[in-house]
């Protein structure tokens, strides 16, 4: 396993699933308002905006609460969010990048710093292990909206870098700069795709054994249940023996 990318269906096999789902909604709300009030509130106008939406789609989220998440970012009672980036290092010289959305910057830094210590790990300054990874824009088509030939050269023709297909899945990958032309160029094609936002993409992973694999992954749970806490990244691969035991 590479990245966080399995990291929430880990997380779904574990505890009330009621509790999980109003959790993940929030933090897409979260997000929808950011999105909004950073820009119009019209998601055809708003590439950030469209995201989020596509995001709470997924993971289908009520259309009403998207459209009151929306409607709050306007609205006098609606929360002021800061944007902050963590890094920091987990057991294994594991590479950790954390991205909060919060209205108490103190607040935050301490409770992630704690998580980093009680598995072992430590914060680090910002852009001590960002440059590991690099910035890019993700577009994410279910397998059965084209053939690899047929989104390849699609992908080419909209700007985008690479495509990687997989049995379930294409991810296009962009620029930062190229992926709302390059989404908007697909969508004409293949119609909404299943995501599209920016994500940080390790360049390498660093394999780690079962016992700092568990540590670790205890590490990125207690992140990802944090209120205030969006995405979690980290550049590690884990054997399937663990992978198994943890969705057991």
């Amino acid at each position: 396993m590479a990245g966080h990318s399995q990291f929430k269906n880990i997380m779904h096999k574990k505890g009330k699933q009621d509790a999980i789902r109003s959790k993940l909604f929030s933090k897409l709300a979260r997000e929808i308002t950011v999105a909004a009030k950073m820009g119009l509130p019209d998601p055809g106008m708003n590439a950030r905006l469209r995201a989020a939406v596509l995001a709470a789609r997924a993971e289908n989220m009520p259309k009403d609460n998207i459209e009151r998440a929306i409607k709050k970012a306007s609205g006098a009672e609606g929360e002021n969010y800061d944007e902050v980036r963590y890094e920091g290092y987990a057991p294994g010289g594991v590479a950790v990048i954390v991205e909060a959305l919060t209205d108490n910057r103190n607040r935050t830094a301490g409770e992630v710093r704690s998580y980093f210590a009680k598995a072992a790990g430590s914060l680090a300054e910002t852009g001590a292990v960002s440059f590991m990874f690099d910035r890019v824009g993700v577009i994410v088509y279910d397998r059965k909206a084209a053939d690899d030939e047929a989104m390849l050269e699609a992908a080419i023709e909209a700007g985008a870098d690479d495509v990687v297909s997989g049995p379930d899945e294409h991810e296009v990958i962009t620029s930062v700069e190229a992926l709302a032309d390059a989404q908007k160029a697909l969508e004409a094609k293949f119609g909404e795709p299943r995501k599209a936002s920016l994500v940080w993409r390790p360049q390498n992973t660093v394999a780690v054994d079962d016992e700092a694999g568990e540590k670790i992954l205890r590490l990125v749970s207690a992140l990802e249940d944090n209120d205030d806490v969006q995405n979690v990244t980290a550049n590690f691969e884990i054997s399937d023996a663990l992978m198994a035991k943890m969705q057991g």
